[in-house]
């Protein structure tokens, strides 16, 4: 089987609704566009990322024997895409999202499974068996993936998404990653400079949404890299960009190009994101990045 990434959790269905402004007072019903269903969450947008950048991309999650499951599954079959998976009767993970005209957003997130939870290592094992790289969410269950990726000699990334620098939720997933994802929405000055000395990271990118980013290596001062906009694509909805930043990133760094022109593709990918509504309905593709470097 080709498989250059295994991404470990972190697949489920968000319904979007679209309205005026996230500040809604104390009206009890207000109108707003049709609202839809995609699936999504971030586990899935980086593999589908990785997939449409043309590096080959599995997924290994617990989703539940339900609609939302059927779907994921569907999807995956359609795309032709691995999907190692176990159920849980818990179900699917959901999220409903509010999205403002400008794109802001405003996430509801139902997690659906129970703290704690293991899941047969099984689940992960055949296609880590097979990729190069692997890409552990933040699910609670995929922590457990780790030492197998160690043991394997994979690289390993992560997404600690808005991780405080003080979470010890986040702390097995900050350690055993080679690149580190992070949002700098939460997080305080400190946190990279930790993340480098109690891990193994070579790289932590501080994800600054309309600031940009920041490459931070080892001894070195960080990096700024600019937001983009695409005049030909407005922003509509920022569901995903993340996601497609940390994609676009792991396929060129697995190209062999350097951290901060991956960090700079990154920054396309994201700006990409943003110009369709949905979440991962319409992520950048190889040739289109190629474009746009």
């Amino acid at each position: 089987m080709e498989l250059e990434v295994l991404v470990v959790g972190g697949a489920g269905v968000d319904t979007i609704v679209r309205v005026p402004g996230l500040a809604l007072g104390d009206r009890e019903t207000v109108w707003v566009e049709p609202i839809e269903t995609y699936v999504g969450h971030t586990g899935h947008g980086v593999a589908l990322g990785c997939q449409l950048l043309g590096v080959p991309a599995g997924l290994a999650d617990v989703i539940g024997d339900d609609d939302e499951g059927f779907r994921i599954r569907q999807l995956y079959w359609d795309l032709q895409m691995p999907l190692y998976f176990v159920q849980h009767p818990n179900g699917t993970r959901r999220s409903v999202n509010l999205v403002t005209p400008d794109g802001e957003r405003l996430a509801f997130y139902d997690g659906r499974h129970p703290a704690g939870m293991r899941v047969d290592p099984e689940l992960w094992r055949p296609g880590m068996s097979h990729a190069r790289h692997v890409h552990v969410s933040i699910m609670d269950f995929a922590r457990h993936a780790l030492p197998d990726a160690l043991a394997a000699e994979r690289t390993i990334s992560t997404d600690l998404h808005d991780w405080d620098g003080r979470n010890d939720y986040h702390r097995d997933f900050a350690t055993a990653a080679d690149i580190v994802f992070v949002s700098a929405s939460a997080l305080p000055d400190d946190a990279v400079s930790w993340i480098f000395g109690h891990g193994r990271a070579q790289v932590v990118v501080v994800l600054a949404g309309a600031d940009g980013s920041y490459l931070h290596l080892p001894g070195e001062p960080p990096k700024h890299i600019p937001a983009l906009e695409l005049p030909d694509r407005p922003v509509v909805d920022t569901n995903g960009a993340g996601d497609a930043y940390v994609a676009a990133f792991l396929a060129r760094w697995l190209d062999g190009v350097s951290w901060y022109d991956a960090a700079r593709a990154g920054a396309i990918a994201g700006a990409w994101a943003c110009g369709s509504p949905g979440t991962h309905t319409d992520l950048i593709t190889a040739e289109e990045l190629a474009k746009r470097a």
